[in-house]
């Protein structure tokens, strides 16, 4: 079946399936088949945040990630697209802000965590309720959503290749493959952190598109998008892959490959990494000797056990480096503030002004919440208060400024 099939079938009123893996970016011939007015429906707001980002330029996209702003957004400047949690479509149809029997085109995306779950009433409800629309379903697995497709989907035209053989047997597990699940936004951070954590000197990171051709066997294959089978069958051969994925794809990953958690190294492993670097640091120190050092401690040494000393010389540097330990002990104050990175900058003629709208109108941050904006060449670094951190990032996220379409993270360089 083709995209002409699937658009051809939709026009006389026939659902649609499309099989692709359960993340956003690998949906897109999604977007030739829609009608002027668009809701997805996704199992969780973190989903729903990630479509405005893979949307074609031009299009008003917004993601339902809190309920007051999305019915002031839908009542004053309505959005082509709509993408949000069924919890969260439901709240807004009950409000009268979302007006289900005027959308074109209703998306399911990826029911397979919905049909079973808690929100399985609420999802029924809410395309009872769209009963004029165009019904399209994302899906990588059709065989799961048998009674779901029964009431909603009827007879479906089904575009994709399926995850079985031509028996009808599910595919053996492609390989060995370690998981964890990151949010898209933290990635890049956590990217540095894999590569730390297996010492690899000649990774292979994978975003997505062609899978690399490396000269060498690389010593880690780390993959931020979601591959399809292929892809991953692929990349095993690479080597045993670490996939970053959202906590509602593990099933879907786990249909193609024997699964291991991959541990990342959290607090306590960094701070025992400090340790241990400053442990070899003072070994280098005393194989070159310090005998001019001990002569001016010894008077010491008759008051203090040697280790007292040291423990104490070493507060002292501690102290130097940070300010005194009381100040570096109290709490911050009212003015400190959280940096956003935003990806536009001075080459596509942002402003701070432009960034301000956008903060208060798009992600709803209260003005006095916003700092200082430091707009560079490719991006911007913008200073918000602590408690307004992830709504600004959020809201910023596919939000476009001067014809731009953004993404925005915690900034993570300091």
């Amino acid at each position: 079946m083709t995209g002409a099939d699937a658009k051809t079938a939709l026009e006389r009123g026939r659902p649609v399936v499309l099989v692709c893996p359960p993340a956003p970016e690998r949906a897109q011939p999604l977007w030739e088949l829609l009608g002027p007015t668009v809701l997805i429906v996704c199992a969780d707001d973190a989903a729903a945040a990630e479509w405005p980002a893979v949307a074609p330029g031009g299009l008003r996209v917004h993601a339902v990630t809190g309920l007051a702003r999305s019915a002031r957004r839908l009542k004053e400047h309505p959005p082509q697209v709509l993408a949000g949690a069924v919890k969260d479509l439901a709240a807004l149809v009950q409000r009268a802000a979302l007006k289900v029997d005027q959308v074109a085109s209703l998306v399911v995306a990826w029911p397979e965590a919905l049909v079973a779950g808690e929100q399985a009433a609420a999802l029924d409800t809410l395309l009872g309720e769209a009963r004029e629309a165009r019904r399209l379903v994302l899906s990588w697995n059709p065989a799961l959503l048998g009674d779901f497709l029964e009431r909603h989907a009827r007879r479906p035209l089904v575009v994709g290749t399926l995850p079985v053989t031509e028996s009808g047997a599910p595919f053996p597990a492609v390989g060995r493959v370690r998981y964890c699940v990151v949010p898209p936004a933290r990635r890049p951070a956590v990217v540095r952190d894999v590569v730390d954590a297996l010492d690899a000197r000649e990774p292979v990171i994978w975003h997505g598109g062609p899978i690399p051709a490396p000269t060498g066997r690389p010593d880690a294959v780390i993959c931020t998008a979601l591959p399809s089978r292929d892809e991953l069958a692929a990349l095993v051969r690479l080597g045993e892959p670490v996939v970053f994925i959202g906590a509602a794809q593990l099933p879907y990953l786990r249909s193609l490959a024997t699964l291991t958690p991959f541990a990342l190294p959290g607090a306590a492993d960094r701070a025992r990494d400090r340790a241990e670097e400053l442990r070899e640091r003072v070994a280098r120190v005393l194989e070159h000797g310090v005998d001019a050092e001990l002569a001016l401690l010894d008077p010491l040494f008759e008051r203090f056990d040697p280790a007292e000393v040291a423990a104490a010389l070493l507060a002292l540097q501690r102290d130097a480096g940070c300010g005194m330990r009381d100040a570096v002990a109290a709490a911050p104050g009212a003015d400190a503030r959280v940096k956003v990175f935003v990806g536009v900058g001075k080459k596509d003629r942002a402003s701070a002004k432009d960034l301000v709208g956008a903060l208060i109108r798009e992600a709803g941050v209260a003005k006095e919440d916003i700092g200082r904006i430091d707009v560079r060449e490719t991006f911007s670094l913008v200073e918000v208060a602590p408690g307004a951190a992830d709504r600004a990032v959020r809201g910023l996220t596919g939000t476009t400024i001067r014809g731009r379409r953004v993404i925005a993270r915690l900034d993570r360089e300091r």
